[in-house]
């Protein structure tokens, strides 16, 4: 099985489950390629399964406003990210998850819901995977969230 993770990170949260999630991949026997989404091509031919992943930003996906306000409180810039990557995927019948980070509560909103809307527009077979918390805006995770996340990718082999 070859897997495609795409992610963008904000303060590093999400970039440690998609590496949660690439190192269990690899332990149960799949090919994983993990690229941050500014530089991930249009092209998923080739990959069995994508993954794509991102932070909750004001209830959704990262924006360059909002990128810009995470870099405001320490984040390294991001040229682009997930969004932006969507905006480019050409038409392809590989499957893809998305998964994201988020704050706790109710009310959060998730960057994994909008991802898989915006690739479902865009003609791909999309469904929102997972979530994961995060203590604050800028982390960390929070306690057995990389742990899950292992659970999570040993159970897409399944």
């Amino acid at each position: 099985m070859r897997v495609l993770i795409v992610v963008e990170s904000s303060f590093g949260n999400t970039r440690l489950v998609a590496q949660a999630v690439a190192d269990q991949l690899r332990q149960d026997g799949a090919e994983v390629e993990l690229v941050d989404a500014s530089s991930a091509g249009p092209h998923l031919d080739g990959a069995d399964l994508v993954l794509a992943g991102a932070p909750t930003h004001n209830l959704g996906l990262p924006t360059p406003a909002s990128r810009a306000s995470a870099v405001d409180r320490g984040a390294p810039p991001v040229p682009s990210g997930l969004r932006e990557w969507i905006g480019t995927v050409e038409a392809s019948s590989t499957p893809v998850l998305t998964f994201a980070t988020r704050v706790p509560g109710r009310f959060s909103g998730s960057a994994s819901n909008a991802a898989a809307k915006l690739l479902r527009r865009r003609g791909l077979s999309a469904q929102q995977g997972t979530d994961f918390v995060v203590a604050g805006t800028t982390g960390p995770l929070t306690e057995g969230e990389t742990d899950r996340a292992r659970a999570w990718a040993a159970s897409l082999r399944g």
